[in-house]
């Protein structure tokens, strides 16, 4: 529901992307915007911060002011921010109601929302969606991926799809997609969140019951989520399993669509352009959201076929003749490089992995290792404990380089057909974020091919 914002006081928690959208759009209908960022100011975000007071928008860093808050009718807050920090408990002292720019994107269009979220797969299928959907509708893609929806409010659109994160369904409490899709689950952001159950809880808010999406999209092959909809009272789709109506699975090689027991045939799996079990998996969930928008099966066909990989997710980036090398720097996680291994079943693969340790549990990393990898090269913060758990494990084929570039060098040394740079970290040890990882892996590789 659009609120009239003319000289209401809005506090905008963090200097990011989502924030800095935030303000502008609601800079421009007339709200008094108060941008609040606790970091101090690097150099590199000065010109911004005076760009942004030309406009009009107050500008704080270093602290989060009780002036910049008091008063304040709504805040819009950072997704990187966790519930866990003083400054929502100051907030809600003050009575000041707490949203993500999701939210606030969500209330201002009237443009029919398609949201995907889980914990790995969110960006190659979403990005799949919009791909699929482009000829027929004007359907941009948004969200976690990059690209903040309020940066799309100028006009109407016939859907956003928009890859939602656990923060960004956590600061969503009223939001109501069309279609919502429920990719899968395995542990991650423990911290923010507090706790595993809260993770899940933070993910199953698109599907609350005061708010059902028109359709719900679930993966029949995941435990906890195959789980979760079986309690799910209201329309839904499976994918990755096949049952008596609404689901998408893969029969004789074939990946088939059946609603109320008609069944369709889409897509041959080997006619994928994307590597792994897990794409395919992606494919389907794309498939499910494209046949509910009316998009004809030829179609999607061919837009599958045509679709590239997502940057840093698996991505091919060439050959030197010996090796094929592949930058997964999205792999944040173990769980996501677990993924990425899979996608690899002839087992000839020299991985690099590590960065800033998550201290999650390594045991199903470690396991996946000793069957799938050949050598394993370690950077970074992590790299000791990883080390120590590979080795109990019985992985000793392990070689500590003492830089990014030094990692590569080692990597090409190995004769294993598949390098695969894989982090299961994240990346803040050495580099600004993971898309900045990958591309040095990226530019580095392309001296060496």
């Amino acid at each position: 529901m659009k609120r009239k914002w003319f000289d209401k006081k809005v506090f905008i928690c963090g200097l990011s992307k989502s924030g800095i959208s935030a303000a502008k759009y609601l800079n421009s209908k007339g709200a008094q915007c108060f941008l609040s960022e606790f970091k101090p100011a690097e150099d590199k975000d000065k010109e911004l911060i005076e760009q942004l007071k030309k406009e009009g928008i107050n500008v704080e860093t270093g602290r989060h002011s009780d002036e910049f808050m008091d008063g304040a009718y709504l805040a819009i807050m950072s997704p990187g921010i966790s519930p866990q920090k003083e400054i929502y408990k100051r907030l809600k002292e003050k009575n000041i109601q707490c949203i993500g720019e999701v939210q606030l994107a969500f209330d201002e269009t009237n443009s029919s929302f398609i949201a995907v979220t889980g914990t790995n797969g969110k960006t190659t299928t979403t990005s799949l969606i919009g791909h699929i959907l482009s000829d027929d509708f004007d359907a941009p893609v948004c969200g976690n991926i990059g690209i903040p929806p309020t940066t799309l409010l100028d006009k109407k659109h016939d859907f956003l799809v928009c890859e939602m994160s656990s923060y960004q369904c956590e600061l969503s409490p009223t939001i109501k997609p069309f279609i919502a899709c429920f990719l899968n689950w395995t542990e991650n952001h423990i911290d923010w969140h507090n706790g595993l159950d809260n993770y899940f809880k933070a993910k199953a808010k698109l599907f609350a019951s005061y708010k059902a999406p028109a359709y719900a999209v679930f993966n029949g092959s995941d435990e906890k989520v195959s789980e979760f909809a079986d309690k799910y009272p209201y329309e839904k789709f499976l994918f990755a399993k096949e049952c008596d109506k609404n689901c998408c699975f893969v029969k004789n090689g074939k990946i088939m669509f059946k609603r109320k027991k008609s069944e369709e045939e889409i897509i041959n799996v080997e006619d994928i352009p994307l590597v792994g079990e897990h794409n395919v998996q992606n494919v389907m969930a794309a498939v499910i959201v494209a046949k509910l928008c009316g998009v004809e099966n030829n179609k999607i066909k061919e837009k599958i076929m045509s679709f590239k990989a997502v940057e840093h997710r698996i991505e091919y980036v060439g050959t030197d003749g010996r090796h094929k090398f592949y930058n997964d720097s999205k792999s944040t996680t173990t769980e996501a490089t677990i993924v990425a291994l899979k996608a690899f079943p002839n087992n000839d693969i020299t991985l690099i992995m590590g960065g800033r340790d998550k201290l999650t549990d390594l045991s199903g990393l470690c396991k996946k290792v000793k069957e799938s990898v050949k050598n394993v090269i370690l950077i970074g913060e992590a790299a000791e404990r990883f080390k120590e758990n590979l080795e109990n494990y019985g992985f000793n084929n392990i070689f500590e380089a003492e830089s990014f570039e030094q990692s590569i060098d080692k990597a090409i040394e190995y004769p294993n057909e598949i390098i695969l740079f894989s982090p299961a970290c994240a990346s803040f040890d050495m580099f600004n974020n993971f898309e900045h990882r990958g591309e040095e892996f990226k530019k580095y590789v392309s001296t060496k091919i």
